[in-house]
This record gives C-alpha cells, sequence and structure tokens, in this order.
C-alpha cells in the first residue's frame, strides 16, 4: 500500500473518534502518520508515542490481519514514549 492509502485508512480508523494524545507511525523509507483525535496528516512532529513499523505490517494491522500484541510481542512493532497512548490506540485499529 502506499503512503496515502495508509494515511487513509488510518483516517477511517479514527473518524469516529480518536485519542486525545498525539501517534506518529514511523514507517521507514514510506514515510510517517502522525495523528492527534481525528486528524491526520503526514507531518513529521513530536508526538507523545511512536511506533515503529514496516508499512506492511501497518496494512495487515489495519486490516485485521495483525493483532497489534502480537506484533508487538512479535518485534513488528516498536514503541518509544507512552506506554498507555499506544494500548489506547489498539482499541481502535
Amino acid at each position: 500500500m502506499s503512503l496515502e492509502q495508509l494515511t487513509e485508512g488510518v483516517r477511517e480508523k479514527v473518524s469516529s473518534g480518536g485519542i486525545e494524545e498525539s501517534v506518529k507511525f514511523e514507517l521507514g523509507d514510506t514515510g510517517q502518520i502522525f495523528l492527534q483525535g481525528s486528524d491526520v496528516s503526514n507531518e513529521d512532529a513530536e508526538a507523545d508515542c511512536t511506533i515503529k513499523m514496516t508499512a506492511e505490517d501497518l496494512a495487515d494491522l489495519l486490516s485485521g490481519e495483525l493483532d497489534p500484541t502480537a506484533a508487538f510481542m512479535g518485534g513488528k512493532m516498536q514503541v518509544e514514549g507512552d506506554m498507555s497512548v499506544a494500548m489506547k490506540l489498539g482499541s481502535i485499529v
């Protein structure tokens, strides 16, 4: 999936309400997705929680093929910053 498709996928997930804290998905060479509340962009801003993973793994996470806990435990997702924010995000994706 392209960065635009992934950004739109995240936007759809948080359209009914996101979380107050900010989250940044760092997707290596693909780019980044920044979200706060239901606002989603590709800006590279400081976030309360940064999640590092591949674009392919994020696509699987958004489609429901990859469980967030399994991704974290399996090393497919690295979390920096406030872990409680990542856990809140898990209920949305």
